[in-house]
This record gives C-alpha cells, sequence and structure tokens, in this order.
C-alpha cells in the first residue's frame, strides 16, 4: 500500500461530537508514552502529522487522520498517574464511547512496550475489546531497544499474559524503521475485507 494522502482531519473531546460517517477506521489504543503519536507519523511517512511530546499523557482527544480513502483514529492514552481521576474517567469514557459508537471501525490496534508486560488497564482494554466482539490486534512498539531473542521471549511473555496467540502481534520500531510494511499490509487486507462485507 502506497499513502498518497495523510493530513489531520480534527480532535474530538465529547462522545457527541464522534464522526458518525461511512469512511473505514482503524483505531490506535495504549498507554501514554506507548508511541502512538511516532507510529503515525511512521506509518503515514508524515513527521509531523501527529503531535508527538516528551511528557505523557499529552493525547486527550480523539485525533482523526484522512489517509487515503480511510482513517486513522488516535485514541486518548491511558494509565497516566498525573492526571485527575475525574480527566481519567473522561478519557476511558470517551475511548469506549468511539469503540462502540463507531459504525466503520475496522480494527483496533492495541499498542505495548516491548520491554514490559501489560498492565491491568492493558488487560482491561484486551477483555473490554473481547467482550464486545471488537476486531483488534496487538502492536508491540519499540523494538529496536532489544536483541531478537529477548524481544520473541517477551512477546511469547505478553501472549501468554493477555491469553492471546502470538499470531495477533505485529512488532514495530518507528526509530529504526521497522514493522512499516507488514502494517500497511494488514491495514489493506482488513480494508478489503470491510469494503466486500457492505
Amino acid at each position: 500500500m502506497n499513502i498518497s494522502k495523510a493530513e489531520y482531519l480534527i480532535s474530538v473531546a465529547n462522545s457527541k461530537d464522534l464522526l458518525k460517517d461511512n469512511v473505514p477506521e482503524f483505531a490506535f489504543v495504549g498507554r501514554s508514552n506507548v508511541g502512538k503519536s511516532s507510529l503515525l507519523n511512521y506509518l503515514t511517512g508524515k513527521k509531523e502529522l501527529a503531535k508527538t511530546s516528551s511528557t505523557p499523557g499529552k493525547t486527550r482527544l480523539v485525533n482523526y487522520f484522512d489517509v487515503n480513502d480511510f482513517r486513522l483514529v488516535d485514541l486518548p492514552g491511558y494509565g497516566f498517574a498525573r492526571v485527575g481521576k475525574s480527566q481519567k474517567d473522561v478519557w476511558s469514557s470517551l475511548i469506549g464511547d468511539y469503540l462502540l459508537s463507531s459504525k466503520s471501525l475496522v480494527l483496533t490496534f492495541l499498542l505495548l512496550d516491548c520491554r514490559h508486560l501489560p498492565s491491568e488497564q492493558d488487560k482491561q482494554m484486551i477483555q473490554y475489546m473481547m467482550h464486545y466482539n471488537l476486531p483488534f490486534m496487538v502492536i508491540v512498539t519499540k523494538i529496536d531497544k532489544l536483541s531478537k531473542q529477548a524481544l520473541n521471549l517477551n512477546i511469547k511473555k505478553i501472549a501468554a499474559a493477555l491469553k492471546l496467540r502470538e499470531e495477533m502481534f505485529v512488532a514495530v520500531s518507528s526509530q529504526a524503521k521497522l514493522g512499516r510494511e507488514k502494517l500497511l499490509n494488514i491495514i489493506e487486507t482488513r480494508l478489503s475485507l470491510f469494503e466486500n462485507k457492505e
């Protein structure tokens, strides 16, 4: 897949403003500082498409990006301790409302740092998507930080912790430019299945 267009569309802070059209969407969700913005920029080949920050918890909105004839959706990061409970509730409800209300959600990518076991919130997110039968895959990020042997071992541990098959995992590194083609191929395949279903 070639990315011919990638541009920021809109940011949404309230569930009532979530887009409800029929453009196919791929959502990205994960803990704050797991590398969502960097991955979106790497995936689209546009360095400044999604704003990256050294401060975790910066993505507090649902951010929509038009890419070719589909959308990438950056969901609020979770798990950052410095925000108050009310703010966390807003984020979690916004994530949940998006996942359940989007009629054109093709696939959700849950991002995990390959160096760490999943947090309780990561596990809850997986359980949530399984409970509502939402299609998802897991992206392990920052794979340049580990040797190949350590990475394979960690993926096995993460898969076991989440009770998932290893085939559901995609390994990427925005920094080392690894995994982009595989991810784009997954998006292209899922897109064609989604269109045929319609």
